[in-house]
């Protein structure tokens, strides 16, 4: 044989058979192969190895000292062949001790976080978790060098590198929030007066609408003057606070922040979009077992939310 490039690795699974059974009829059943495609076979793999490999006796097929010296190789390569074309093995979360690493939003690790831990750790105890923040090197590098598994709660019209895979996951109204003592601000806002407002927005990669608000009035010829960005929304709600700016935020998020501090919801314009929030994993580890594994739960999550909501 000159190269292995220029062998057909099926005739190994002939040569097998063959020194398994040493009879081409029955070798040619368990192959699901006709008699003359076998004997064909054969025929190959004697040229291709230059031996008879099997010779006919009074005894019946016989292997020669160069097919008895080859068998354990064969056979060998194929067993490593078939391990390594197996699926994977499926994750076991009753036994895992699987740490996991997300980058999330403020809002996904106040409002959702600490929910979904503990359902989850009513079947997966050995499991746990370490957030970080959303950052560009996340996304670019992190997610790929998994370093981080999945970012969580990033909104849908964020920009992404490649190699990343986003979907929806969630979505959630928007509401404004002001000082419980703001003069300007009734009830509900139009879109123009909600663009006369004084804000407060989140600055970092995980601040999911600003750019959104932005378009939104943009489109509509107005603009906001932002005060503060605040890298975190308990700091911005504070500002709200003490001052007459209003905050744009998901609803869970603010009725936390009315029971904690003297603010109030006010309904936000119509013209306002919907927040989507979504799951992003690198494709290089989408189909892992733990990641798929991980996707289903917080998948199962969300729904669960819904479901929730529409029934309150």
């Amino acid at each position: 044989m000159r190269s292995l490039r220029h062998f057909d690795l099926n005739l190994l699974l002939v040569f097998e058979m063959l020194m398994r059974e040493r009879h081409v009829t029955r070798a040619a059943e368990k192959l699901h192969l006709s008699q003359p495609a076998l004997s064909h076979a054969l025929k190959r793999l004697r040229e291709a190895l230059d031996d008879p490999l099997l010779v006919r006796t009074d005894q019946g097929l016989q292997p020669t000292p160069r097919a008895m010296a080859l068998l354990p190789v064969v056979q060998q390569a194929l067993a490593a062949l078939q391990a390594g074309l197996a699926p994977p093995a499926t994750f076991a979360p009753a036994t895992s001790t699987r740490r996991f690493t997300l980058a999330t939003t403020d809002y996904f690790e106040e409002v959702m976080y600490p929910a979904f831990l503990s359902q989850l750790l009513g079947y997966a105890p050995g499991i746990s978790f370490s957030i970080e923040l959303i950052t560009p090197e996340v996304l670019s590098e992190a997610l790929e060098q998994r370093q981080v598994d999945m970012v969580v709660g990033l909104d849908s019209q964020s920009s992404l590198p490649n190699g990343v895979v986003q979907t929806p996951w969630m979505h959630e109204e928007l509401v404004c929030l002001a000082a419980q003592h703001n003069p300007h601000v009734g009830d509900a806002l139009a879109l123009e007066a909600f663009a006369r407002q004084l804000h407060v927005e989140l600055a970092d990669i995980s601040g999911l609408l600003p750019s959104r608000i932005e378009n939104c009035l943009a489109q509509h010829g107005l603009s906001r003057r932002v005060i503060s960005k605040n890298l975190n929304y308990i700091a911005a709600a504070r500002v709200v606070a003490l001052t007459d700016a209003i905050l744009t935020l998901p609803r869970q998020m603010a009725e936390r922040f009315v029971a904690m501090l003297p603010v109030r919801i006010v309904a936000p314009p119509d013209e306002l979009p919907e927040l989507t929030m979504t799951l992003i994993q690198h494709t290089l580890y989408a189909n892992a077992p733990a990641n798929v594994w991980l996707y289903q739960e917080l998948t199962a999550f969300a729904a669960q939310v819904s479901r929730h909501r529409r029934s309150a």
